[in-house]
């Protein structure tokens, strides 16, 4: 089953569950176009984040992450030092696991350093919209594109950043259009 119907009669993808936060999150933002810099630096490290836990649990703190990482401005995280990595380490609004630290502000320095522009970077690798047919409909992992985003990344030095990690991230943004057929959002 890709979509089903929820408490509030609308039907939507078959991975929301009935929290507000969730329904909120699948009904506005999930597959939303995203072309801002900071927005998508911000993807990149909470689908870093993630890596490992369910969606959800990032979610539920992304505002708590919003806060202990300057919103996610690469050039403030950029110049963090080991005083904010054991700041952000006793920080209980977020997921605190220091590879997934390091990795966002390694991840910041490469922005930064290389003066990357995420939007023309990211969206380069975006698969031309097709419109998919309901009975060929399955949910995916990664993609080619997903594994040549992640591949470029990595060459420029990110990290955490593997194909199923970026394909979410194609997902999340609207690079990938993947809501289920019956889905409201898919009309």
């Amino acid at each position: 089953m890709t979509s089903k119907v929820c408490l509030d009669g609308i039907r939507r993808c078959s991975w929301v569950t009935e929290d507000e936060i969730y329904i909120r999150y699948h009904d506005r933002e999930w597959g939303t176009t995203t072309t801002k810099q900071r927005d998508l630096f911000e993807a990149i490290c909470l689908e870093g984040f993630q890596a490992g836990l369910s969606w959800f649990t990032i979610l539920k703190r992304r505002e708590g992450f919003r806060a202990a990482f300057d919103k996610f401005d690469s050039k403030k995280i950029a110049n963090y030092t080991e005083v904010d990595v054991e700041r952000l380490l006793r920080d209980e609004r977020i997921i605190r696991n220091l590879a997934k630290i390091n990795s966002t502000i390694k991840n910041a320095r490469v922005v930064e350093e290389q003066r990357i522009d995420l939007r023309d970077l990211l969206w380069s690798f975006a698969p031309k919209r097709t419109v998919t047919a309901r009975s060929n409909f399955e949910w995916k992992a990664n993609s080619r594109e997903s594994t040549a985003m992640s591949k470029e990344l990595k060459r420029l030095g990110f990290s955490f950043v593997g194909s199923t990690t970026m394909y979410a991230l194609m997902q999340s943004t609207g690079m990938i259009f993947d809501h289920s057929p019956g889905c409201f959002r898919k009309a």
